[in-house]
């Protein structure tokens, strides 16, 4: 199977927080999927935790490669630029990973790395995998939190996107 592409500084076990979540759907396909998670006017419909969704350049609601938005989660506010970008295509999985920063002194600082992989698998199923590392002590703070508030969150998110694209058919 396909795996996340990290850039220098984000590798999972080398950061201050690190998540995965994963689902394999029947019935669906990257295709269908993709629509769901690059219109980021749908994510507040299908994700609570994510809201005032703002592109610096009037541009959006959709995603594309360089796109620099911001969005409310965790009780943050993430300033963000998609990193990767490759929309789904026969034989490769989709692929859409940003970047993303809360401005701040030491204590406050947060810089994150959210990356999404969508592959086709035999029997008409896709994977949907998330996986998002952190830095910073917010970051230090939230991965000593029980019950894990990320983990718990990209849950809901991945559940719902599929469900959104089912809704979209």
């Amino acid at each position: 199977m396909n795996a996340i592409i990290w850039p220098a500084g984000y590798l999972p076990g080398t950061t201050d927080n690190a998540v995965s979540n994963e689902i394999i759907v029947a019935g669906l396909s990257a295709a269908e999927v993709w629509p769901c998670i690059t219109n980021t006017a749908a994510w507040p419909t299908y994700y609570s935790n994510a809201s005032d969704i703002i592109f610096h350049d009037g541009s959006g609601p959709q995603l594309v490669d360089g796109s620099r938005f911001r969005f409310t989660t965790f009780g943050f506010l993430v300033e963000a630029q998609v990193t990767e970008y490759q929309a789904p295509a026969a034989g490769q999985a989709a692929r859409i990973a940003w970047h993303g920063w809360v401005e701040g002194d030491a204590e406050e600082r947060l810089d994150v790395h959210h990356a999404w992989l969508f592959e086709d698998l035999p029997g008409q199923r896709v994977r949907i995998l998330t996986q998002e590392t952190q830095n910073g002590k917010p970051a230090q703070a939230l991965a000593q939190t029980r019950p894990n508030p990320m983990l718990n969150a990209h849950q809901e998110w991945i559940d719902g996107l599929a469900q959104a694209a089912r809704q979209a058919r």
